[in-house]
C-alpha cells in the first residue's frame, strides 16, 4: 500500500524549502509583492501538507486506497496551481482576471481534499471505536 504519511512529508518538505527561499528571495531583495504567494506556499503548502502527514501516520491505519489517492492528488495539484498562479499575479506577469480560471478550480481542490480528509478521518475514528468497543478491556474498564 502507498505509504500516503511519507508522500506527504515529503512534499511538505519541498514546500517549506521553496517557501523559505522565497522568502529569503524577498528580504535579500527587499521586494516583499510575493507575500501572498509565500504565505499561501507556506501554510497550505508545508503546514497542511505536514498535518497530513501526521493524520495518516497517526490516525489512518487502512484508509480507502482510492479515497486517500483522490485526496492526495486534489491537495497537491490544487496547491501546485494555487502557487503558480499567485506568482503569475504577484509577479506582475499575469492579471487577476487571467489567472481567475486557474486559481478558482485550485482553491476548490484544495478545500475538496480538506473535506476528503475529514470523511477518512471520521471513517477512521468509526472503526477505531468501533473496535475499541468489542475488545475485552473496555468491558473491564
Amino acid at each position: 500500500m502507498k505509504r500516503f504519511d511519507r508522500a506527504y512529508l515529503i512534499w511538505a518538505l519541498c514546500y517549506a524549502a521553496a517557501g523559505m527561499a522565497l522568502g529569503i528571495y524577498m528580504g535579500i531583495s527587499r521586494n516583499h509583492g510575493q507575500f501572498v504567494t509565500h504565505a499561501h506556499v507556506m501554510l497550505v503548502g508545508f503546514v497542511t501538507s505536514l498535518i497530513y502527514a501526521v493524520i495518516h501516520r497517526l490516525w489512518l491505519t487502512a484508509p480507502s486506497r482510492a479515497l486517500a489517492t483522490v485526496q492526495f492528488i486534489l491537495h497537491q495539484a490544487g496547491s501546485l496551481a494555487m502557487f503558480a498562479g499567485l506568482t503569475l499575479v504577484y509577479g506582475g506577469m499575469a492579471s487577476e482576471d487571467q489567472v481567475g480560471p486557474l486559481l478558482g478550480p485550485a482553491a476548490i481542490a484544495v478545500i475538496l481534499g480538506v473535506l476528503l480528509m475529514l470523511v477518512m478521518v471520521l471513517k477512521a475514528r468509526g472503526a477505531a471505536g468501533a473496535a475499541a468497543a468489542d475488545s475485552p478491556r473496555s468491558a473491564t474498564g
